[in-house]
């Protein structure tokens, strides 16, 4: 937040870890922030200047060349084109304009090689605690109107392995 405050938000940013612990998750967030200025509607997210990629299967040639061209068009509205490419290892976007941001996202990150990772503000994330696991899981609970045995939820939690997307697919 103080980055983005400050205007002074790197133009790629890493996000790695394991699967399941939020690192796409946290990307959406941060992209719908970073064109916030206080002064738009509420229903209003920027989300015409957010672009999802999948690097695993947009990674022919042509995909990138597309990519290359869209990232050249500054956005209508807004500071900035955010990119968030996720499972990437590319080897692309070499200079890439003032106007677009890269959230890249990996559970891979000795894959990339060192002239992105160099340019890049890298984010580690963790995967999340058993207790912290469980405790999230009663909040759901509670708020969903399901009466769950702490002892359960413990188990869900142990079995997820630290990914909370995990512990929320097999809470279901």
């Amino acid at each position: 937040q103080n980055a983005i405050d400050q205007n002074h938000l790197a133009q790629a940013l890493l996000f790695c870890g394991p699967r399941g612990v939020g690192k796409t998750t946290c990307a959406r967030i941060l992209a719908k922030q970073i064109n916030s200025d206080g002064t738009e509607r509420e229903d209003e997210d920027f989300a015409f200047n957010i672009f999802e990629l999948d690097a695993a299967s947009n990674n022919s040639v042509d995909d990138i060349r597309n990519l290359i061209d869209q990232v050249r068009i500054p956005p209508q509205v807004g500071k900035y084109k955010v990119y968030i490419i996720d499972e990437v290892h590319l080897k692309t976007l070499e200079e890439p304009p003032k106007h677009a941001i890269f959230i890249l996202a990996t559970t891979e990150k000795h894959k990339i090689i060192p002239t992105i990772l160099s340019r890049c503000q890298i984010f580690d994330f963790k995967r999340i605690t058993v207790k912290d696991a469980a405790e999230y899981l009663k909040y759901i609970a509670e708020s969903q109107g399901v009466n769950a045995e702490e002892d359960a939820l413990h188990i869900i939690a142990q079995k997820a392995d630290g990914a909370m997307r995990d512990a929320l697919s097999i809470f279901d």
